[in-house]
């Protein structure tokens, strides 16, 4: 028997649906395999995963640490959004 569908080449559409089970190793070898060489020819699809791959590393805590500063600047905006009730500016 044929494993043609092995062999074929994925499309966005069907990377996108499974590319958080890829990334969190939850997906076979074969799968993986394909996803990884569609992530390699697929710009869109490459910066996707990369996007994803980032904020998951950032919420495990393995993200890159961010200055004090900005983590002040950035807590006395949300503190200036609630103040306002979410008025445009």
């Amino acid at each position: 028997m044929s494993r043609w569908w092995r062999r074929r080449r994925l499309m966005c559409p069907e990377v996108r649906r499974t590319l958080q089970r890829y990334l969190d190793g939850e997906v076979d070898e074969t799968w993986a395999a394909r996803v990884r060489a569609h992530l390699e020819d697929c710009r869109r699809c490459g910066l996707e995963a990369d996007t994803y791959q980032a904020l998951k590393d950032n919420l495990e805590g393995r993200g890159p640490e961010v200055r004090d500063d900005l983590l002040l600047r950035l807590r006395r905006f949300a503190e200036e959004l609630v103040a306002d009730g979410g008025r445009d500016r």
